[in-house]
Parts: C-alpha cells; structure tokens; sequence
C-alpha cells in the first residue's frame, strides 16, 4: 500500500479546524480581542502546513481567513457578514479536507461530506487492536511474575541450607564436605538472590508501565461528549440565520466521556433535535418580547450518566409544540379520525415521534419535510434507547437515554468479605467511621442517623447477596454515604482501597446482573470489578428498611382506587407481600364512599377513570376535614408536565407513570409518607 501523504496534516487540520471553529463563535458572543489574534495565528499555521503538502485551495481559504480578520487586529466591531464569511470559508476547508481522507468517488458514486463530529472519527479498529494486543501482553507476563514467587521462594530455601550446614559437621571429614557445601550454597544464595531483584524489578516495572498505557488506551478510545458542542453550536447559528432568528446555545456535561460510537451515532439525532428547536420552538424577537420573553431564545444540551445509561436533554425556552397543528396534520393524515375523540397530549406526542408530521406549512433548508423525528427515533432505537418529549408554554425538552456502552468515571474502590467493588466518586458524599452501638437494626434492616436524618444502611454483602443474611457485628464499621435520585444510603465496607478513574464495560447480555450493578471495569491485574449503580444501592437499601418497618408492627391500611383490576390486582399484590392491608374501590365515588368508612393511611389512585377521575378525588379530600391530612399518591399513565404539575395543585404527595413503575420505588415512598 502507497504511504500516505497527508497523514499528518489531516490530524493537524483537524484539530486547526477545531480551534478556529470556536474561536469565531467565542469572537461572535463578543469575547475579548485576544480572541482574534488566536484566530491569526491557528489560520497562519494551517496555511503553512497546507503549502508543505500542496494543498493550494486549503491555503488560500486561510489566507482568506487571515484577510478578512487583519484589519480587526487591534479591536473595533466586527460586521455580522465577516462572521458568516468565516464560517462559510472554514466549511470549504473541512469539505476538501474531508475529501483527502476518501479515495476518487467513482462515476457510479458521489462523496458524500461527513458532518460527524471530528474527534469521533479516529480510526476506532486500529484503538481497538491496540487494545488486545495491550491486554495479550498482559496475559502473558502474568506468568513471569509468578516465576518471580518461586525464585524467591527458592533463594529462602538456599538460607535455610546455608544455616543447616553452618550448623552441622563433628568430625573433620564432615567439616570439610560441610564446607564445600556451604560455599556452594552461598553462591546459590548470592545467584538466586541477584535472579530475585533483576527479574523482579524489571517485571513490575514493566507491569505498571503496561497497566498505564492500558488505562491511556482505554481513554483514548472515549470521546469527551464536549466534541458535539461546537457542530451543534453551529447547526443552530445556521438555522437561526437563515429563519431570522436570535438563538443562544449552551452545552453542560461535555466532560462526560463516552463510546465513540454512541457519540458519533446520538450527534445526527441532536443535529435534528437542535434544527427542531430553532424552526418549531423559539419564537422571532418580536413575538418573544410581545410575550415578555428575552429577544433571544435560548437552546440548551444537557448530558448526564444514569448509571448504566447516558441522557441527552435538549430543552428550549420557546412557545412549545403547537398540538392543534399537530392534531390536524394527524387527522388530514389519517393517523387519527374525529370517532377517535380529542386526542389528548400524550397521544399528539407519541403520534409526533413517530415521525412524517411536520406543522410548517413551507418547505426550507431547515424544516417542512417532516423527517427529522424520523432521524431522531431511528438513532435511538439503534443504540437500544429511548425517546421522550415534554413541552409547554414555557418551552419543549426531548431527551434521547441511551446505553453507555463504554464510559469512563471517578471510583472509589470499597472491599467487604473479599469481594471489591467501585462506587462512583460523585455520587460519594463522604465516608465515616460508625460504631456498632451507632446503628439501628431490626430483624430485617438496619439505618444510621446521618446530619440529623435517618437513612438506611446496608452492608455491602448483603446488597450484593440479598439472601446471604445480616452480617456479623463489629465494633466499628467503614461506611460510605451515597446519595442518588431517591436520597440517601450508608453502605458498610471493611476498608475502604483508593480511588481511581476507570472505563467501565458493559456486561455480557447473557450474564444477568441485578439493577444494583452498573457494569465492570478492570484492576491492574486485569481481573474485573462491578461498579454499582448508586440509584440501585439506594432501592436495595430502602427496600430492606421497608420490610423492617413492617416486621411486628401494625399493619397500616391503604385504599387502592383504579378502574383497571389488572392494575388493582397487581398494587394490592405488591402492597400486601410488603405487609400493608389493602381495600381496593373501582372508580373515584366508590372510593370517596369508603375513605368515609374508614381511616386509611394513604389512598393510591389512578388518575384517568369514569366519572370523578383522580384529580377531582384528590381535591375532595383535600376539602374534607377528616380526610385532608391522608396521604395521597396518583399512579397514571399520563406524564405530561401540565398533568405533573396538576398533581401537585391538587394536593398529591406523589406522582407515579406506569410506564416507569417500580414497585421498591413505591412501597419505598408509601412508608415514607405514612410514617
């Protein structure tokens, strides 16, 4: 294979392309005028090193750039038309570039460009088989570091000789064959004992120099999710400029690190998402400040890791999804018929991720065709992911929750009846000595007082191994103080081993794990370790303290109210195996008949039922005197915001999807609310 000329300057053009890319936009939001002459100086570099290799079109686009920004040098404003040509000539740039790394399209084929973010594109097959070979290498010096053992067991073994023989001999004869053997054995000694500190000294080095790149390797082969904030930035400056609009972007969670391939496949769904934003969400200026909003509309992505999950939130502050457009592009579309009913919100935004609906009424180079939504379900479901939308006055959010697939974090290694295992260090509050006097136990569970609150602790051994029964009593435990979505948990370790950043791996999808573990990752040895998922912990642990509550103690009464007895059935299920006793009604006049008959610790009530529904059931309560101060939580299928924050007007201590239910979650909030 012929060498490759531009092997060098692609990587150095890249990374060029890069900087001047932020730069112009840093200069558009009005940074200081140090800005410009990085600018200079990134463009000056990039003309040169494309003169070295001939690349006369890429030098003259920088020249360009070096041209349109020189007059600027000292300071001054800088005309919107400068910014819009330096961006234009970098995209020249990126397009040629682009087409050194393919060879000649052929006449039946046409290059295609590549918007993919460019630290995405690394050559991922090559990281990889460094990889292997990294951990082959591993393997292999594993047994050399055990011949290393047997050496030194053979050097004691040589001064264990040399003390005999000095000991041994009464007659000449025998002093003089002792002597010999004595000198031999010293230079047994002497040898073995040289063997022992060369081969051994090598060896661990060569095992932490290995373990190092390993961990370097591993890094590389994940990509700061930062690298998608300056294409989005730019998908958005362009959408807005070409719809005459003003729109802000802001980027938070980009030191999260992730796959390079689930980065690389979630960036054409943010792409739509963000052109989404610009065209149906953010208003022009003047209908933004006829509403008392900011001229400029503002477009945020966030990501966040889940534990073993990665969320991607884009959020706008615009006026939300027209939902009478899209209830009339579904019935002219046949999607939906007027024997349907109104379709509510929930249904509208389903049918609008399914894709093929789009309210403009005019086709652009932004929006019309109604595809992006297709674009945007497609990469989710190809990634094992989901989809989910929210919107209201106050603007819409989408977030795309994808497996991590491979993702580094900060770890605190923890060790308890000689099993390790990793904690994620920000979901670690801190760690403490507790005495043994200092915990509360029941027959079932056990909890601290920590900063005035009780929460639930819980041994490690028995978090991971349920069934393995309380561990044994000590004086002082080791326990860590994890805090995750549904508060707090002290877990108790024997020792705590040190921190670490380590790449944590998915598991085999044949080795079921329990939602406590997040993944593995590996030692220095190679061997792996699970990680835990803080939000696990913390259900294994509220699950346990909610057994114990019930053990001995009076059973509390809780009134089931749904007109599904498949749901009835499976809530007074779940409620009794957890000790409660349950009534169950079928509708909201049934039930407010029986909360009159009896007094219950907490109602469980469905929202959507035939006559009074859950909403208006609630608000009854709450004007009863006798019943106003009993607890209530709604269990629905509905999640939009406006039904959330209806719950909460209403007086609802909780508020339940279906789709996301999980019963350690409820019988965890039931105890809280009627204790």
């Amino acid at each position: 294979m012929a060498p490759d000329p531009y092997k060098y300057f692609r990587l150095e053009a890249r990374e060029l392309l890069d900087q001047l890319g932020k730069g112009i936009l840093e200069l558009e939001r009005g940074a200081g005028n140090d800005i410009v002459l990085r600018i200079l100086r990134h463009a000056h570099t990039l003309k040169g090193a494309a003169r070295v290799v001939r690349q006369r079109e890429i030098a003259d686009r920088a020249h360009a750039i070096e041209d349109a920004l020189a007059p600027h040098r000292e300071g001054g404003p800088i005309p919107p038309a400068t910014f819009t040509l330096l961006l234009a000539l970098i995209d020249e740039i990126t397009g040629r570039l682009a087409r050194l790394d393919q060879p000649a399209p052929s006449v039946e084929s046409k290059a295609v460009p590549d918007d993919t973010p460019r630290s995405v594109r690394a050559e991922l097959a090559e990281m990889d088989a460094l990889l292997d070979g990294i951990m082959e290498a591993h393997a292999r010096i594993a047994p050399i570091r055990g011949a290393t053992k047997t050496l030194e067991g053979a050097r004691q073994r040589a001064d264990l000789l040399v003390d005999h023989l000095a000991r041994a001999g009464s007659y000449e004869g025998d002093r003089q064959m002792a002597g010999r053997a004595h000198a031999i054995a010293e230079q047994l000694r002497e040898l073995v004992g040289m063997a022992v500190r060369g081969l051994g000294a090598g060896v661990e080095q060569l095992h932490r120099e290995l373990v190092q790149v390993r961990d370097r390797a591993e890094h590389l082969r994940l990509v700061p999710a930062s690298s998608l904030f300056l294409p989005l930035e730019r998908t958005i400056r362009d959408a807005a400029g070409s719809l005459g609009k003003q729109v802000a972007f802001h980027g938070k969670g980009g030191d999260v690190r992730l796959d390079a391939h689930v980065v690389g496949a979630i960036h054409s769904a943010l792409v739509q998402l963000a052109r989404n934003a610009v065209a149906h969400g953010i208003e022009a200026a003047p209908q933004r400040i006829a509403a008392g909003k900011p001229a400029t509309g503002q477009i945020s992505i966030e990501i966040t890791r889940r534990g073993r999950r990665v969320a991607f939130s884009c959020r706008d502050d615009g006026c939300g999804v027209d939902l009478d457009a899209v209830r009339g592009v579904a019935r002219r579309l046949g999607l939906a018929t007027s024997q349907t009913g109104t379709l509510g919100v929930e249904e509208l935004l389903r049918l609008l991720l399914r894709g093929g609906i789009t309210t403009s009424t005019t086709v652009t180079e932004v929006s019309g065709r109604g595809i992006g939504l297709d674009v945007v379900r497609d990469v989710t479901e190809r990634l094992g992911g989901t989809v989910t939308v929210e919107t209201g006055s106050a603007g819409t959010t989408f977030e795309l929750v994808v497996p991590a697939s491979l993702a580094s974090l900060d770890a605190l290694g923890v060790e308890m009846a000689g099993v390790r295992a990793l904690l994620p260090l920000d979901a670690v509050r801190r760690t403490a000595r507790v005495a043994e006097h200092e915990i509360s136990r029941t027959a079932r569970a056990a909890s601290i007082v920590h900063e005035g609150k009780v929460i639930p602790f819980v041994p490690l051994a028995e978090a991971l191994r349920p069934s393995a029964g309380s561990a044994r009593a000590r004086g002082v435990w080791s326990a860590v103080i994890v805090e995750a979505t549904d508060g707090l948990a002290a877990v108790g370790v024997d020792r705590l081993i040190d921190t670490a950043t380590v790449v944590v791996r998915p598991l085999p999808e044949l080795a079921a794990a329990d939602p406590i573990v997040a993944g593995a990752a590996l030692d220095p040895e190679g061997h792996p370790l699970i990680v835990l998922d803080p939000d696990g912990v913390i259900a294994v642990a509220r699950r346990d303290r909610a057994v114990a509550h019930t053990s001995g103690a009076a059973r509390h009464a809780v009134l089931v109210i749904d007109d599904s007895l498949t749901t009835r059935m499976l809530e007074q299920s779940i409620l009794e195996s957890a000790g409660f006793e349950v009534d169950i009604a079928v509708s909201g006049e049934h039930g407010l008949e029986a909360a009159r008959r009896r007094r219950y610790a907490l109602f469980l009530v469905d929202v959507e039922m035939p006559g009074i529904d859950g909403f208006t059931f609630i608000e009854r309560i709450r004007s009863d005197a006798d019943l106003r101060n009993t607890p209530a939580i709604l269990v629905t299928s509905r999640s939009s915001i406006a039904d959330r924050q209806r719950g909460e007007q209403v007086g609802a201590q909780g508020y339940i999807v279906k789709s996301e239910f999980d019963q350690t979650d409820l019988i965890a909030r039931i105890h809280r609310l009627v204790s």
